[in-house]
Protein backbone atom coordinates (compact mmCIF):
# COMPACT_ATOMS: atom_id res chain seq x y z
CA UNK A 1 0.00 0.00 0.00
CA UNK A 2 1.66 3.52 -1.24
CA UNK A 3 0.35 6.84 -1.15
CA UNK A 4 -3.22 6.56 1.09
CA UNK A 5 -5.73 9.02 -0.34
CA UNK A 6 -7.82 10.87 2.38
CA UNK A 7 -9.39 7.72 4.76
CA UNK A 8 -10.72 7.49 8.52
CA UNK A 9 -9.70 9.58 11.31
CA UNK A 10 -6.96 6.98 12.41
CA UNK A 11 -4.91 6.83 9.34
CA UNK A 12 -4.53 10.84 9.90
CA UNK A 13 -3.35 10.66 13.29
CA UNK A 14 -0.75 8.08 12.31
CA UNK A 15 0.58 9.82 9.45
CA UNK A 16 4.56 11.13 10.70
CA UNK A 17 3.63 9.48 14.11
CA UNK A 18 6.59 7.44 15.25
CA UNK A 19 6.01 5.16 18.46
CA UNK A 20 7.54 5.41 21.66
CA UNK A 21 6.76 2.17 22.74
CA UNK A 22 10.55 0.94 22.22
CA UNK A 23 11.74 -1.53 19.44
CA UNK A 24 10.95 -4.86 19.79
CA UNK A 25 12.36 -7.61 18.37
CA UNK A 26 10.91 -11.12 18.98
CA UNK A 27 12.51 -14.13 18.37
CA UNK A 28 11.52 -16.68 16.16
CA UNK A 29 8.70 -18.78 17.29
CA UNK A 30 7.86 -16.23 20.17
CA UNK A 31 5.36 -13.53 18.06
CA UNK A 32 3.31 -12.21 20.84
CA UNK A 33 -0.32 -14.10 20.12
CA UNK A 34 -2.31 -10.75 19.09
CA UNK A 35 -1.54 -7.40 18.88
CA UNK A 36 1.70 -5.34 20.94
CA UNK A 37 2.41 -2.05 20.17
CA UNK A 38 5.64 -1.33 18.93
CA UNK A 39 8.82 -1.66 16.14
CA UNK A 40 9.22 -5.25 15.35
CA UNK A 41 12.45 -5.96 12.58
CA UNK A 42 11.04 -7.73 9.45
CA UNK A 43 12.62 -9.34 6.69
CA UNK A 44 12.18 -5.80 4.25
CA UNK A 45 13.11 -3.92 7.27
CA UNK A 46 11.04 -2.80 10.29
CA UNK A 47 6.71 -2.48 11.17
CA UNK A 48 4.92 -0.04 13.33
CA UNK A 49 2.06 -1.31 15.30
CA UNK A 50 0.25 1.33 16.71
CA UNK A 51 -3.02 1.26 18.84
CA UNK A 52 -5.93 3.48 16.95
CA UNK A 53 -6.27 6.13 19.79
CA UNK A 54 -9.87 6.98 18.15
CA UNK A 55 -11.12 3.00 18.51
CA UNK A 56 -10.55 0.25 21.25
CA UNK A 57 -10.30 -2.47 18.64
CA UNK A 58 -8.41 -0.73 16.01
CA UNK A 59 -5.04 -1.15 15.09
CA UNK A 60 -2.34 0.70 11.95
CA UNK A 61 0.38 -1.43 10.64
CA UNK A 62 3.30 1.26 8.80
CA UNK A 63 6.08 -0.27 7.56
CA UNK A 64 9.15 1.28 6.75
CA UNK A 65 7.50 4.50 8.08
CA UNK A 66 4.84 4.25 5.24
CA UNK A 67 1.16 4.03 6.53
CA UNK A 68 -0.33 0.44 5.09
CA UNK A 69 -2.99 -0.95 7.04
CA UNK A 70 -5.56 -0.82 9.46
CA UNK A 71 -7.54 -3.39 11.06
CA UNK A 72 -10.99 -3.64 13.83
CA UNK A 73 -10.60 -6.74 15.21
CA UNK A 74 -14.15 -6.20 16.40
CA UNK A 75 -15.08 -5.72 12.93
CA UNK A 76 -13.35 -6.76 9.71
CA UNK A 77 -15.96 -5.30 7.44
CA UNK A 78 -14.83 -1.58 9.01
CA UNK A 79 -12.19 -0.02 6.12
CA UNK A 80 -10.88 2.61 7.82
CA UNK A 81 -8.52 3.74 4.49
CA UNK A 82 -11.67 5.35 2.04
CA UNK A 83 -9.60 4.00 -1.06
CA UNK A 84 -10.44 0.05 -0.03
CA UNK A 85 -14.30 1.20 0.44
CA UNK A 86 -13.83 2.07 -3.27
CA UNK A 87 -12.88 -1.64 -3.73
CA UNK A 88 -14.83 -2.86 -1.77
CA UNK A 89 -17.98 -1.10 -3.28
CA UNK A 90 -16.67 -1.92 -6.96
CA UNK A 91 -16.37 -6.05 -6.19
CA UNK A 92 -20.10 -5.63 -4.48
CA UNK A 93 -21.52 -4.26 -7.35
CA UNK A 94 -20.00 -7.12 -9.88
CA UNK A 95 -20.71 -9.84 -6.78
CA UNK A 96 -23.58 -8.70 -4.62
CA UNK A 97 -23.66 -9.98 -0.82
CA UNK A 98 -26.61 -11.90 -1.24
CA UNK A 99 -25.94 -13.92 -3.89
CA UNK A 100 -23.28 -15.96 -1.49
CA UNK A 101 -20.99 -16.27 -4.76
CA UNK A 102 -17.65 -18.49 -3.79
CA UNK A 103 -15.72 -15.62 -4.90
CA UNK A 104 -12.03 -16.63 -5.47
CA UNK A 105 -9.68 -13.73 -4.72
CA UNK A 106 -5.95 -13.16 -5.44
CA UNK A 107 -4.38 -10.49 -3.35
CA UNK A 108 -1.22 -9.22 -4.42
CA UNK A 109 0.49 -7.01 -1.80
CA UNK A 110 -0.50 -8.30 2.02
CA UNK A 111 -0.05 -5.68 5.02
CA UNK A 112 -2.32 -6.62 7.41
CA UNK A 113 -4.65 -8.26 5.39
CA UNK A 114 -7.45 -5.85 6.02
CA UNK A 115 -9.18 -6.49 2.42
CA UNK A 116 -9.05 -9.91 2.84
CA UNK A 117 -10.71 -10.19 6.51
CA UNK A 118 -13.48 -8.14 4.97
CA UNK A 119 -14.23 -10.03 1.97
CA UNK A 120 -14.06 -13.07 4.24
CA UNK A 121 -16.82 -11.90 6.49
CA UNK A 122 -18.67 -10.68 3.24
CA UNK A 123 -18.42 -13.67 1.15
CA UNK A 124 -17.99 -16.62 3.79
CA UNK A 125 -17.46 -19.14 1.39
CA UNK A 126 -14.74 -16.87 -0.86
CA UNK A 127 -11.57 -18.50 -1.05
CA UNK A 128 -8.66 -16.02 -0.92
CA UNK A 129 -4.93 -16.21 -1.41
CA UNK A 130 -2.45 -13.24 -0.30
CA UNK A 131 0.75 -13.01 -1.52
CA UNK A 132 2.97 -10.89 1.10
CA UNK A 133 7.08 -10.52 0.16
CA UNK A 134 7.80 -10.30 3.51
CA UNK A 135 7.66 -13.83 5.59
CA UNK A 136 8.22 -12.84 8.93
CA UNK A 137 5.72 -9.74 8.68
CA UNK A 138 2.93 -12.69 7.22
CA UNK A 139 3.86 -14.27 10.38
CA UNK A 140 3.39 -11.65 12.80
CA UNK A 141 0.03 -10.93 11.09
CA UNK A 142 -1.37 -14.37 11.11
CA UNK A 143 -0.61 -13.60 15.33
CA UNK A 144 -1.71 -10.27 15.89
CA UNK A 145 -5.03 -10.55 13.64
CA UNK A 146 -6.70 -13.61 14.12
CA UNK A 147 -6.89 -14.12 10.21
CA UNK A 148 -8.98 -17.11 8.86
CA UNK A 149 -7.34 -20.12 8.02
CA UNK A 150 -6.55 -21.97 4.90
CA UNK A 151 -8.14 -22.69 2.29
CA UNK A 152 -10.25 -19.76 3.44
CA UNK A 153 -6.99 -17.50 3.56
CA UNK A 154 -3.66 -18.74 2.60
CA UNK A 155 -0.86 -16.52 2.92
CA UNK A 156 2.09 -17.24 0.16
CA UNK A 157 5.30 -15.46 0.81
CA UNK A 158 6.53 -14.26 -2.64
CA UNK A 159 6.98 -12.04 -4.84
CA UNK A 160 3.76 -11.05 -6.49
CA UNK A 161 4.87 -11.14 -10.30
CA UNK A 162 6.72 -14.86 -9.65
CA UNK A 163 3.97 -15.95 -7.74
CA UNK A 164 1.42 -14.86 -10.59
CA UNK A 165 3.06 -16.05 -13.13
CA UNK A 166 2.91 -19.69 -11.78
CA UNK A 167 -1.24 -19.83 -11.17
CA UNK A 168 -2.94 -22.11 -13.14
CA UNK A 169 -5.11 -20.01 -16.08
CA UNK A 170 -9.04 -19.52 -15.31
CA UNK A 171 -8.79 -20.10 -11.50
CA UNK A 172 -9.35 -16.64 -9.84
CA UNK A 173 -11.97 -14.37 -10.31
CA UNK A 174 -10.54 -11.20 -8.58
CA UNK A 175 -7.29 -9.41 -8.63
CA UNK A 176 -6.16 -7.07 -6.63
CA UNK A 177 -2.94 -5.35 -7.03
CA UNK A 178 -1.92 -3.57 -3.84
CA UNK A 179 1.68 -3.43 -3.86
CA UNK A 180 3.82 -0.35 -2.94
CA UNK A 181 7.95 0.38 -3.17
CA UNK A 182 7.49 3.67 -1.50
CA UNK A 183 5.32 5.62 -3.24
CA UNK A 184 4.77 3.73 -5.75
CA UNK A 185 4.06 0.00 -7.80
CA UNK A 186 7.36 -2.17 -8.50
CA UNK A 187 7.22 -1.07 -12.14
CA UNK A 188 7.31 -5.23 -13.04
CA UNK A 189 3.63 -5.03 -11.92
CA UNK A 190 2.28 -2.49 -14.30
CA UNK A 191 3.60 -3.49 -17.39
CA UNK A 192 1.38 -5.16 -20.19
CA UNK A 193 3.14 -8.52 -20.19
CA UNK A 194 2.60 -8.89 -16.48
CA UNK A 195 -1.22 -7.50 -17.25
CA UNK A 196 -1.02 -10.01 -19.40
CA UNK A 197 -0.36 -12.93 -16.81
CA UNK A 198 -3.09 -11.42 -14.69
CA UNK A 199 -5.51 -11.91 -17.70
CA UNK A 200 -4.42 -15.37 -18.04
CA UNK A 201 -5.02 -16.09 -14.55
CA UNK A 202 -8.62 -14.45 -14.08
CA UNK A 203 -11.97 -16.44 -15.30
CA UNK A 204 -13.58 -14.65 -18.27
CA UNK A 205 -15.73 -12.70 -16.28
CA UNK A 206 -13.15 -11.71 -13.82
CA UNK A 207 -11.85 -8.65 -12.26
CA UNK A 208 -8.44 -6.99 -12.13
CA UNK A 209 -8.12 -3.74 -9.72
CA UNK A 210 -5.02 -2.10 -9.00
CA UNK A 211 -4.23 0.63 -6.29
CA UNK A 212 -2.50 3.57 -8.62
CA UNK A 213 -0.78 6.29 -6.34
CA UNK A 214 0.19 9.53 -8.24
CA UNK A 215 1.60 12.77 -8.03
CA UNK A 216 -0.63 15.72 -9.27
CA UNK A 217 0.77 15.28 -12.47
CA UNK A 218 -0.98 12.31 -12.81
CA UNK A 219 1.80 10.48 -14.74
CA UNK A 220 1.97 7.06 -13.11
CA UNK A 221 -1.95 7.19 -13.25
CA UNK A 222 -1.96 7.96 -16.88
CA UNK A 223 0.35 5.22 -18.00
CA UNK A 224 -1.43 2.35 -15.48
CA UNK A 225 -4.46 3.48 -17.33
CA UNK A 226 -3.15 3.15 -20.70
CA UNK A 227 -1.72 -0.11 -20.26
CA UNK A 228 -4.76 -2.01 -18.11
CA UNK A 229 -7.18 -0.44 -21.27
CA UNK A 230 -4.44 -2.37 -23.88
CA UNK A 231 -5.28 -5.53 -21.76
CA UNK A 232 -8.88 -5.28 -20.80
CA UNK A 233 -11.82 -4.20 -23.01
CA UNK A 234 -13.50 -2.44 -20.48
CA UNK A 235 -12.10 -0.38 -17.80
CA UNK A 236 -13.13 1.70 -15.29
CA UNK A 237 -11.61 4.99 -12.53
CA UNK A 238 -12.69 5.84 -9.28
CA UNK A 239 -11.48 8.64 -7.45
CA UNK A 240 -12.47 11.89 -5.47
CA UNK A 241 -12.45 15.07 -7.61
CA UNK A 242 -9.14 16.48 -6.38
CA UNK A 243 -7.02 13.78 -7.71
CA UNK A 244 -9.03 13.25 -10.36
CA UNK A 245 -8.27 17.20 -11.34
CA UNK A 246 -4.46 16.84 -10.70
CA UNK A 247 -5.17 18.89 -6.87
CA UNK A 248 -3.35 16.57 -5.05
CA UNK A 249 -1.12 13.18 -4.04
CA UNK A 250 -3.81 10.38 -3.90
CA UNK A 251 -4.76 7.65 -4.88
CA UNK A 252 -7.28 6.29 -8.23
CA UNK A 253 -8.84 2.60 -7.63
CA UNK A 254 -8.20 1.32 -11.93
CA UNK A 255 -10.36 -2.07 -13.04
CA UNK A 256 -10.51 -3.96 -15.96
CA UNK A 257 -12.69 -6.70 -17.24
CA UNK A 258 -13.82 -8.05 -20.47
CA UNK A 259 -16.98 -7.65 -18.86
CA UNK A 260 -19.00 -4.10 -19.50
CA UNK A 261 -18.94 -2.41 -15.80
CA UNK A 262 -22.56 -1.08 -16.71
CA UNK A 263 -24.30 2.10 -15.17
CA UNK A 264 -25.16 1.00 -11.65
CA UNK A 265 -26.66 3.96 -9.81
CA UNK A 266 -26.31 2.13 -6.64
CA UNK A 267 -22.90 1.78 -7.01
CA UNK A 268 -22.85 5.58 -7.65
CA UNK A 269 -24.74 6.43 -4.82
CA UNK A 270 -22.46 4.37 -2.65
CA UNK A 271 -19.27 6.24 -3.49
CA UNK A 272 -20.64 9.61 -3.16
CA UNK A 273 -22.18 9.21 0.05
CA UNK A 274 -18.87 8.14 1.58
CA UNK A 275 -16.88 9.95 3.93
CA UNK A 276 -15.10 11.09 0.84
CA UNK A 277 -17.39 11.39 -2.10
CA UNK A 278 -15.83 9.77 -4.93
CA UNK A 279 -16.87 9.74 -9.07
CA UNK A 280 -16.63 6.92 -11.78
CA UNK A 281 -14.83 7.54 -14.93
CA UNK A 282 -16.72 5.07 -17.37
CA UNK A 283 -14.51 3.14 -20.14
CA UNK A 284 -14.56 5.95 -22.77
CA UNK A 285 -13.33 8.37 -19.49
CA UNK A 286 -10.35 6.89 -19.04
CA UNK A 287 -9.27 6.00 -22.47
CA UNK A 288 -9.73 9.70 -23.15
CA UNK A 289 -7.74 10.28 -19.81
CA UNK A 290 -4.77 7.55 -21.19
CA UNK A 291 -4.72 9.20 -24.60
CA UNK A 292 -1.28 9.58 -26.28
CA UNK A 293 -0.12 8.00 -23.25
CA UNK A 294 2.85 5.23 -24.23
CA UNK A 295 1.63 1.37 -23.17
CA UNK A 296 4.31 0.34 -20.44
CA UNK A 297 6.39 -2.97 -21.12
CA UNK A 298 9.32 -5.05 -19.43
CA UNK A 299 12.24 -3.55 -20.45
CA UNK A 300 14.18 -6.12 -23.15
CA UNK A 301 16.14 -8.79 -22.46
CA UNK A 302 20.00 -8.29 -22.74
CA UNK A 303 21.13 -9.23 -25.66
CA UNK A 304 23.50 -12.78 -24.78
CA UNK A 305 27.14 -12.24 -25.17
CA UNK A 306 29.11 -14.60 -27.72
CA UNK A 307 31.61 -16.47 -26.09
CA UNK A 308 35.29 -15.52 -26.04
CA UNK A 309 36.76 -16.80 -29.23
Amino acid sequence: MGIVAKSGKAAKSARGKRSTAGVIEVPAGTRPDGPVEGIYYIDTGDCELLHDPDNTNGWLLKINGVLSSHIDLADPLFLDFEYMRWIAALVESRWPREAKPKLRALHLGGGACSMARYFHAAYPDARQVVVELDGKLAGYVRNWFDLPKAPLLRIRVGEAREVTETLTPDTRDLIIRDVFAGAYTPRALTTREFNAHADAVLAPDGLYVVNSGDAPDLKNARADAATIADTFEHTMIIADPPMLKGRRYGNMIMAGSHVPFGDDPTLARRLLGGAVPAHIWNDAQVRAFAAGTPVRHDAPSPAPVPPAA
